[in-house]
């Protein structure tokens, strides 16, 4: 009788020894069920979303080639948004050596172009191999509706999302920075002026940045208003109106605000008052937290930054 009793109070000890164990690996910091899938950001890797305009001095470039892994890291640059045909209707040509020199210049030793006008060309294994090695992806700048054309929901897709799942970084300029949102702002072929487009298939972004509608050009182009009336009918989508020379650095649910000028915040579960702006306006440095709505940090903004519009920052929170 005291046998069988020893017996199962060490068998008892044991199955209490794992499920502690058990429950220890599980809510250890770090481990993959304590860590909280991101709402709007990738779950790994990063994002670089910059607002177009010239990007010397702003040092974006060079945090993109930073979070890649430095120079020797392995590069794809995708220029489709520039365009997939000619103004007399013929199939667009892509030189890759006039594609990368400027990449080239800045250091970079591994660095390849990735375009074609034909999505069957983009879902086939030969052409999405330099995508399988790459550690980074950025996106030109140009009409985003082309680079949907192009490659939604073809392999060469679901290579870009692999890119982050791997840790990698993807960024991109003017369009480059709209397709890796999820409503696709600006995407009617009749026009850039269109914010909504009619045409179905250009309606999605890369999504990238999940639940996200992202414009571009804001401070040049006098568009700080314009993603009013797209997050009026998708109410439930973060608006991202940035400037050029600016970008937001995408880790998880959170983004950096970097460079020269200022980002705007669409954002429809604050309440502004009838003389507001219904977005407000954040400056380098600032620290977002997309899934919180709420400016986790304030930054020093840039060194020489001119005002936007009359109105455009009514909306600021305080800190």
């Amino acid at each position: 009788m005291q046998k069988r009793n020893w017996f199962s109070y060490t068998a008892v000890l044991l199955l209490l020894t794992v499920v502690t164990a058990g429950i220890a690996h599980f809510d250890k910091p770090g481990s993959a069920a304590s860590q909280e899938v991101p709402e709007y950001g990738p779950a790994s890797g990063k994002l670089v979303i910059v607002g177009g305009g010239p990007l010397n001095n702003t040092g974006i470039v060079e945090k993109f080639i930073e979070l890649a892994g430095g120079p020797d890291a392995r590069f794809v640059i995708v220029p489709t948004a520039g365009g997939n045909k000619t103004p007399t209707g013929e199939i667009k040509v892509y030189k890759e050596e006039e594609v990368i020199a400027s990449w080239k210049k800045r250091g970079l030793k591994n660095v390849r172009m990735l375009h074609t006008h034909d999505p069957k060309v983009a879902d086939t294994e030969e052409f999405t191999a330099p995508l399988r090695e790459a550690n980074a992806v950025w996106f030109d700048g140009g009409r985003q509706w082309n680079i949907v054309d192009s490659y939604m929901n073809t392999l060469t897709y679901r290579e870009f999302h692999k890119v982050l799942e791997r840790g990698g970084v993807i960024g991109g300029s003017s369009a480059g920075a709209t397709i890796q949102g999820d409503y696709l702002v600006r995407g009617a072929i009749a026009g850039p002026d269109i914010m909504m487009t009619p045409e179905k298939e250009h309606e999605h972004g890369f999504n990238f940045l999940r639940k996200s509608a992202i414009d571009q050009h804001i401070n040049t182009r006098m568009r700080w208003d314009d993603l009013i009336p797209v997050m009026k009918k998708y109410p439930n989508l973060l608006g991202i109106g940035l400037s050029e020379g600016t970008a937001i650095i995408v880790t998880g649910d959170r983004f950096e605000v970097m460079g020269a000028w200022k980002v705007a915040i669409h954002d429809n579960t604050r309440v502004y008052q009838p003389w507001e702006k219904p977005y407000y306006v954040l400056s380098a440095g600032d620290v977002y937290n997309m899934k919180a709505r709420k400016i986790e940090k304030y930054g020093n903004g840039a060194q020489s930054r001119p005002q936007p519009a009359a109105g455009a920052e009514r909306a600021q929170p305080k800190p």
